[in-house]
């Protein structure tokens, strides 16, 4: 496999130390791959934030949210016969799912692209609502035509699906609650509008027939989705074998809709890779990197919460309309950032 990923010697760019928890009590336990916007002439960062109590020997503790906001501590003993807790991610206890972590979206900027702190007047993005209990994760953010739409994942017992707020200035949103339902996640918006509609790619999940495969959806408002087509599925036996998602909104080329994309194996590695969409019509896939353009290869990217990672949300295109900025999350702990050419990438895409 060939790496084309030119990455900042200063990686990683943020750790969990880097910024405080949330409130007194929790403490985090990893950043992961951030959403990323420009505004007021800096480079934005919204990161996903994942906290737990501090763990006591012998127990499992983790906090979800109430409906009504407060936040409830559920502490297992690690030898409770009904307690799976075979991934670091994830347990099962008396047959329900919980996350390990309670996950928001922190605001970091940076006048440089590499050096990111946490203004004081900008608010925590947090779960709110039934729909929400277990938190929101791996914001995405799209401008467009003046105003800023996340996306993001909303957890909870009830299930996952895609969350959706907009704002204009960053500390006053409109909230338009769950998008796409359970189980559907990765939803990167196009900047654009082609034909006066919006396009979306997102990735539900079916556990038995069909797989985790990305999907393209139109809307005339952005808030109301149909028209879905599956468009990128895995490929057996290759570096995205087990599952496919988008990362940010696709880059509008010459020959088409560039779309980083990240994909999985059967080992949970995850790399990065690209495919190419019509301008016109983006559900039509023209072309696709056999292998992958960015893999797990050093320190940062092979050990942390959970290793042998690289996943973006999250991009800056430099004037030159080549330079290529991603920002990912690295073993699902650290927050990093790397240099790529668009044009070399599009140089490694084949047809279909």
């Amino acid at each position: 496999m060939k790496d084309i990923a030119n990455r900042f010697i200063e990686n990683p760019l943020l750790s969990p130390t880097d910024i405080p928890p949330s409130r007194e009590g929790l403490e985090i336990s990893c950043l992961l791959n951030p959403g990323v916007f420009q505004f007021q002439n800096k480079i934005w960062l919204a990161v996903r934030v994942a906290e737990r109590p501090k763990q006591i020997e012998n127990l499992i503790s983790f906090p979800i949210l109430t409906e009504t906001g407060t936040i409830q501590i559920i502490e297992i003993l690690k030898d409770h016969p009904e307690l799976i807790a075979n991934d670091a991610r994830v347990i099962n206890y008396q047959g329900i799912d919980f996350l390990t972590t309670l996950s928001h979206i922190r605001l970091l900027c940076s006048d440089d692209g590499k050096h990111f702190y946490e203004p004081d007047d900008y608010p925590h993005l947090v779960g709110e609502g039934i729909l929400e209990t277990f938190g929101i994760e791996d914001c995405r953010v799209s401008f467009i035509e003046g105003k800023y739409y996340l996306t993001f994942t909303s957890v909870s017992g009830n299930g996952v699906g895609v969350g959706l707020r907009t704002t204009t200035d960053w500390k006053v949103f409109q909230k338009h609650g769950m998008i796409l339902p359970p189980h559907n996640k990765d939803c990167a918006i196009f900047e654009e509008k082609i034909n006066g509609l919006f396009y979306a790619l997102h990735r539900p999940s079916s556990v038995d027939i069909g797989g985790n495969y990305i999907w393209i959806a139109s809307s005339p408002d952005g808030i109301h989705w149909g028209n879905h087509k599956c468009i990128i599925k895995t490929r057996k036996e290759l570096w995205d074998s087990k599952r496919v998602g988008a990362g940010a909104a696709p880059i509008k080329t010459e020959k088409g809709w560039l779309e980083i994309y990240h994909g999985a194996n059967e080992h949970h590695q995850y790399c990065l890779g690209a495919f190419l969409m019509d301008l016109e019509n983006p559900s039509k896939v023209i072309s696709r990197t056999e292998n992958p353009i960015m893999y797990p290869k050093t320190d940062y990217e092979l050990s942390g919460f959970f290793g042998n990672v690289v996943f973006t949300n999250g991009h800056i295109i430099a004037p030159d309309g080549d330079t290529l900025t991603i920002y990912y999350g690295a073993s699902d702990e650290f927050v990093c950032g790397a240099l790529f050419s668009i044009k070399e990438i599009l140089s490694l895409l084949i047809d279909i």
